[in-house]
């Protein structure tokens, strides 16, 4: 098979027969063997009635439910675990993406070798409360990823089929997908520019303005595990050995001026009296704290099921 395309949807029963119709005439005209996964998170409007009707006319047509709403992210993991074409296109249900852009978004994967292609929206259609915001993120996790992408979080993208087998997005990792592919050893990722369309019908499903919050969040987590995630040691042994060292260096430093005082006969206070006591005091006990958690990480790591869990390309 050629390709697959993964398509996550909530209410969006609408657009879903259009979409479809869109894809087909596409994908009649390049000759692509493919298949269409649908994944209804917990819609309920409808959405899904529309899938069954589309799968009894398209024998591409496949469709998985969720009995709630999990979210985009493990939407996107359950089709990618069904998908079989050689390439695998995601996208968006509301009409926004434009499926004109598959032929090229595979050729640059067969024909230039990428692993990943993701989609640059260079104009796009949304308020300045989205777009603003988006932008802020973008920045935030080029910084922080190392990858020069615009637009992380755009729905349209195509991945080789190992890559999608390879990679694991729960919780809302879906806005970091180039760095779960680049973390898990995929490292040529290109960008495309392709077209925003102004959404048809309702409004975004998926969004609202705790996710650009709880997206910071998730970007600090996926640094850490992809850095720490095997070795905690690593991170809080040094932070709390420093720590640590910061403040017994303090405390001896209080204890030998006192006792300097004291040899001249000069006044002196009490070591518990000077505020620089209690400060080394309070560096010890964090340091100690944080080295303790380092070696329960260790500990936890260390009998993990999946310690010894790791990515294998080719085996002969």
């Amino acid at each position: 098979m050629d390709i697959s395309i993964v398509i996550p949807l909530f209410n969006e029963a609408e657009s879903l027969p259009e979409l479809y119709q869109w894809i087909a005439k596409v994908m009649k005209n390049e000759n692509f063997s493919y298949e269409v996964i649908f994944v209804d998170d917990g819609s309920t409007d409808g959405s899904w009635k529309v899938v069954n009707s589309l799968r009894e006319k398209y024998e591409e047509v496949k469709g998985i439910r969720f009995r709630r709403n999990y979210g985009k992210s493990p939407a996107l993991f359950c089709g990618f675990q069904k998908a079989q074409g050689d390439v695998v296109i995601t996208m968006d249900a509301d009409l926004q993406d434009s499926p004109d852009e598959i032929p090229e978004l595979y050729r640059m994967i067969t024909a230039e070798g990428y692993d990943l292609v993701s989609g640059w929206k260079k104009k796009r259609y949304d308020p300045l409360s989205k777009t603003i915001p988006t932008k802020l993120f973008n920045a935030t996790a080029r910084a922080v990823s190392g990858i020069k992408l615009h637009d992380f979080n755009c729905g349209l993208k195509a991945y080789r089929n190992e890559v999608v087998k390879n990679i694991e997005i729960y919780n809302d990792m879906h806005r970091y997908i180039p760095y779960l592919v680049k973390n898990a050893g995929f490292y040529k990722i290109g960008e495309k520019v392709v077209q925003h369309q102004k959404r048809q019908y309702g409004k975004t499903k998926f969004g609202g303005i705790s996710r650009f919050f709880n997206g910071y969040l998730d970007l600090i987590t996926l640094w850490f595990l992809s850095g720490f995630g095997k070795k905690p040691m690593h991170f809080f042994g040094v932070l709390g050995s420093l720590i640590f060292l910061i403040g017994f260096v303090a405390i001896i430093t209080v204890g030998v001026l006192k006792l300097y005082y004291m040899h001249l006969g000069s006044p002196y206070r009490l070591v518990t009296d000077t505020p620089y006591f209690h400060i080394a005091l309070t560096c010890m006990v964090i340091g100690t704290q944080l080295f303790l958690a380092g070696f329960i990480g260790e500990l936890v790591t260390r009998n993990a099921p999946e310690r010894n869990r790791y990515k294998i390309s080719e085996e002969i």
